[in-house]
């Protein structure tokens, strides 16, 4: 039988939510060039000297307080999501999921993948929007695994999903269920922050040179995460008919003293609940699994952020996580990959 591999990628975790496991996924993480992109020695020592020795403590301390008995959420929900793809696709399917930073592995995975003998694999970046620090980092680092496996000619990549209708439909579903129980007066739209220079040096002459330039995508600014973020979040506020009165989009997770893109989630909850907002739902579509970002980041100390500022209640609204409506996307978009590229090919 002629098998097809799929592997699905996320982020990463720590082994443990212990200082020394969370330590040692951090410099792994922020060691790479795509992610902190300063010359080598000098990440080197934001790294090692002043980041994770005290951040070590802090993401162990909100890594304990999510921890499911499966492992961390974004591990338990990937985990899930590959087994239910797998059992949809059937047996002339081998399906794995790994993580670019942690395990499982890109290049454990695939070694497997390997052993199964599959006659191509469909990789697809578990990430909506592009960005070189998660998409292009995971394209890279699995086509170098690939190539000293020599099995680099079988890599076919789904590109990112930001705008494609089995994912806003998922997540529009998600969403409507969520919003139906919550009884909410707005809508966040809280998306993975990234530096304005991770945003500028693709598209020089465009990004963030406007009020208005993240309000379309075209030939200018087609890799610019930050207008790909707005878009999904229009398409999932038209596919729920929120006017822009009723939803705000926001960017979260800001590190270092870097201009970060705008505007910051923690200022949008301040600003909602001073301007009278009682009770309002995030949801954060840069993310298809939960994950430490949005049950701690957002359901945890968002909340008591949104709350200090005079609000009532803040209710964050699940991700796609296993969903059943999320597997179908998944599983459509990999068969319609199979049917239109025919023989492996690297996009």
């Amino acid at each position: 039988m002629n098998r097809t591999g799929v592997l699905l990628i996320n982020l990463g975790t720590p082994d443990a939510p212990t200082p020394e496991a969370v330590g040692q996924y951090l410099r792994e993480f922020l060691m790479d060039g795509f992610v902190i992109d300063t010359p080598a020695p000098l990440r080197w020592f934001l790294v090692n000297v002043l980041i994770v020795p005290r951040r070590k403590y802090q993401s162990a301390a909100a890594y304990q307080k999510v921890q499911m008995p499966g492992g961390s959420p974004l591990l338990v929900h990937t985990r899930a999501l590959a087994q239910k793809v797998a059992g949809e696709l059937g047996d002339e399917y081998v399906v794995e999921f790994a993580m670019r930073y942690g395990n499982p592995s890109i290049r454990s995975k695939l070694a497997k993948l390997k052993d199964e003998e599959v006659q191509r694999i469909i990789v697809l970046p578990l990430y909506p929007q592009y960005a070189e620090s998660s998409f292009e980092t995971a394209v890279v680092e699995t086509k170098r695994s690939a190539k000293d496996l020599g099995y680099s000619d079988r890599l076919t990549f789904l590109q990112p999903f930001y705008n494609r209708p089995e994912f806003i439909d998922a997540f529009a579903l998600r969403m409507g269920q969520a919003l139906a129980e919550q009884d909410s007066e707005h809508v966040v739209f809280s998306f993975h922050g990234l530096p304005e220079r991770h945003v500028t040096k693709l598209h020089p002459e465009h990004c963030l040179r406007s009020a208005n330039c993240c309000e379309q995508i075209s030939a200018a600014n087609r890799n610019c995460y930050r207008a790909q973020c707005f878009s999904t979040a229009r398409a999932l506020a038209q596919q729920l008919g929120l006017n822009q009165e009723n939803y705000t989009v926001s960017f979260q997770s800001r590190l270092g003293r870097a201009k970060w893109i705008s505007p910051p989630t923690e200022e949008v909850l301040t600003d909602l609940a001073r301007r009278g907002k009682k009770r309002i739902s995030v949801a954060c579509p840069s993310f298809v699994a939960d994950c430490l970002e949005t049950v701690e980041e957002i359901a945890i100390r968002g909340r008591e952020t949104f709350i200090a500022a005079g609000g009532t209640d803040l209710q964050l609204i699940p991700s796609l996580n296993d969903e059943s409506a999320w597997v179908a996307a998944v599983v459509a978009m990999v068969r319609e990959t199979i049917k239109s590229r025919g023989a492996a090919k690297d996009l």
